[in-house]
């Protein structure tokens, strides 16, 4: 090999080298959009107590009917569990697209992050996702003696729940085929490694 082609390889490596570390390092711009829905989650809080305190003013201070007690409860679960999307997609994401959180043996490790990664976090996605739904549907129910709420309204936002739903079990049935197909690839990749190993230490 020509002296000056022996000298440009190594230099060529450690551009590449460099260049991979440098789109390595682009995955910290998607930090600052965490930190924004760290601050969306304080809204959510804020939020929630308001409407608590609401609910026991309303609760303690007046004779309220029954069905408007029922959505004032119904929109604190809905706040609840909007906040538990929030948490999944902050804690989830971060681990999965950013960076190691570093918490293994924590006592208060979630229990779901020790196997996560991008399919398992789109199906708990969209499990919240049919859970908030079902909520905002349930809510309908309960409002549709008045006159605000159409037979349209009603039809479509169950077609749009049941959506939810059929997308729901599409991901997981996807995420299963990808893991046995997976597993399946394992299998019959462990026997030839294995005698390969016998033949190399033959």
């Amino acid at each position: 090999m020509h002296p000056q082609l022996r000298t440009l390889a190594p230099a060529r490596g450690r551009a590449a080298s460099r260049l991979g570390y440098v789109m390595f390092l682009s995955r910290w711009i998607q930090a600052p959009l965490y930190f924004g829905l760290i601050a969306a989650q304080v809204v959510y809080v804020w939020r929630f107590m308001a409407e608590l305190v609401h609910l026991v003013e309303l609760g303690f201070t007046g004779h309220p009917p029954e069905t408007t007690v029922m959505l004032i409860v119904l929109g604190l679960v809905d706040v609840v569990m909007i906040s538990n999307l929030l948490i999944m997609v902050i804690v989830g994401g971060y681990e999965t697209f950013v960076s190691r959180l570093r918490i293994e043996g924590h006592p208060d490790q979630p229990q779901w992050l020790s196997h996560v990664n991008a399919n398992v976090l789109k199906v708990k996605l969209a499990m919240a996702i049919i859970g908030i739904s079902s909520i905002h549907l349930l809510q309908i129910f309960i409002n549709a003696a008045r006159p605000a709420v159409t037979d349209r309204e009603l039809l479509w936002k169950t077609l749009i729940h049941l959506t939810f739903i059929l997308s729901a079990v599409a991901l997981a049935l996807i995420d299963r085929i990808m893991q046995s197909s997976r597993d399946r690839a394992e299998q019959s990749a462990g026997p030839a490694g294995a005698s390969s190993s016998r033949v190399s230490a033959a």
